[in-house]
């Protein structure tokens, strides 16, 4: 019985890419074999730790293991062949074996585990280059940033073509391999229900080669790079900025992923956003706001003049047209509303408080009239 790869790399079923990658660069800096030389335990503790990285670490292989276990190994991980095993198992456990009892066991077998269904020899199919994965990170801006836009330099960590091997996740010459004998097959189970089946050491090949110490077979290693995003002006929460070729390393020579960064707007202390307009409070003062004025507001596109209406009462709005946020997709921008707040002086004078008495004689009525709960 295999290994479980979870207990390999010590993590939990439900751990996360992250938990993954951490435990396995803390395990193989354990026990890889520069630092172990000459321990065989370690060397194949190292070798158990690369086989279960390459499959958790890849989310469909680790997807076809979870449902497939030691099976989906066997299978090389081919989606088709898992389709076949499926409908193989459910037909297995159907009522006298289901509708259809002519099922083929012998042509399903020969599908998922390699043999052609004219029983010729099984062919192992070379790994051709593969696309790297794409990458994600989060990435914090100000509410003037998304409303401007931005130029930032992040440190990014990423899986990038191991130099050592070249991104073939092997060095040297492969050889026979010792598990099939160099013929490419294994034998499962025992009697008349002994099955061929590809080595699951050579994947079917009947050749090894030494795995690159320096990336542990997976053919990248880890590695910070700088780089330089444009933070378009209009980005929300949520929104991704795309950074083509940015992302893993691609395999045997096959081009890198994408590096996608998702933007977190920081609140902004001041200014409200609702989509692509914004709200701002705009304090005035009593005179300005009976008798009207020309007051200077600040905006993220420099200073404006605005009209304060004579007569204004407190939480009246007044509209900026296009000064809002700018529109991610398309064109045109939001606007900026600026809610008025009448303030009264704080340390009034013995005249400034005669003045407000006078005041009185202005007011029709109970200005709190129309107060009912």
């Amino acid at each position: 019985m295999a290994e479980d790869y979870y207990r390999v790399l010590g993590v939990a079923r439900s751990a996360t890419q992250d938990d993954i990658k951490k435990a396995y660069r803390k395990l193989a800096r354990k026990h890889h074999p520069d630092v172990n030389q000459g321990n065989k335990a370690a060397e194949e503790k190292f070798k158990q730790l690369s086989g279960a990285f390459e499959v958790l670490s890849d989310p469909k292989k680790r997807a076809m293991y979870d449902e497939f276990g030691e099976d989906a190994a066997k299978m090389g991980f081919d989606p088709k062949k898992a389709e076949a095993y499926r409908a193989y198992r459910e037909q297995a456990s159907a009522p006298s074996g289901g509708p259809g009892g002519n099922f083929d066991l012998g042509d399903i077998f020969g599908d998922i585990f390699g043999r052609s269904n004219d029983g010729g020899p099984f062919r192992a199919r070379a790994e051709g280059p593969a696309r790297g994965e794409d990458l994600h990170t989060r990435v914090r801006v100000s509410l003037r940033e998304a409303v401007t836009g931005a130029e930032r330099s992040l440190a990014i960590e990423r899986p990038v073509e191991c130099k050592k091997c070249h991104g073939t996740g092997h060095i040297g010459k492969p050889k026979t391999c010792p598990t099939c004998g160099g013929s490419g097959r294994t034998k499962q189970g025992r009697g008349p229900l002994s099955l061929s089946t590809p080595c699951p050491e050579c994947g079917g090949s009947g050749k090894v080669a030494p795995v690159c110490d320096d990336c542990g077979g997976s053919g990248t290693v880890e590695h910070i790079a700088r780089v330089t995003v444009k933070i378009p002006p209009g980005v929300q929460n949520g929104s991704q900025v795309r950074l083509p070729g940015q992302g893993a390393a691609g395999a045997h020579g096959g081009p890198p992923g994408d590096l996608y960064l998702e933007t977190e707007v920081e609140p902004h202390p001041l200014v409200r956003r609702d989509g692509d307009d914004l709200t701002m409070e705009l304090p005035v003062t009593v005179p300005e706001a009976m008798s009207g004025a020309e007051v200077a507001v600040p905006t993220f596109g420099g200073n404006v003049t605005v009209s304060v209406p004579a007569g204004s009462q407190a939480g009246r709005k007044l509209r900026l047209k296009g000064q809002g946020v700018p529109a991610l997709k398309g064109s045109g921008r939001g606007d900026l509303y600026l809610e008025l707040k009448v303030l009264v002086p704080e340390r009034p004078t013995a005249e400034a408080k005669a003045q407000a008495e006078a005041l009185r004689a202005a007011y029709r009525g109970d200005v709190r009239s129309g107060l009912r709960l």
